[in-house]
């Protein structure tokens, strides 16, 4: 009736959908370690941002701010006073009189 059928057999089908389902089982429980080293690593990026912006501030008004709400809507945003865990970023003014940007310490 058909000559040449071509396509795949049920077997080989699940043999493919096996290693499939392997693959996700060594992947998935590695990927769930690493959301604190993510989180860990915006944290550490979004203070970065913040005090680049400390900076802009310090430039366009020779001063620095005393707190990051002075920075709050020109330089930055609410949202951008914490981190994703709502955690504060840490913001002091050193002897020098310089304004700093760090992330919180269980970040």
């Amino acid at each position: 009736m058909f000559k040449n059928n071509r396509g795949f057999t049920l077997i080989e089908m699940l043999i493919v959908l096996m290693v499939i389902s392997v693959l996700i089982i060594l992947i998935v429980p590695n990927l769930g370690d690493k959301s604190s080293e993510v989180h860990s690593k915006g944290c550490e990026a979004l203070a970065s941002t913040v005090q680049s912006q400390v900076e802009t501030y310090y430039i366009d008004k020779n001063k620095y701010p005393a707190t990051l709400d002075e920075l709050v809507p020109d330089y930055i945003n609410d949202e951008q006073k914490s981190c994703q865990n709502n955690e504060d970023l840490n913001y002091i003014i050193e002897e020098d009189g310089k304004g700093v940007v760090s992330i919180p310490k269980d970040s």
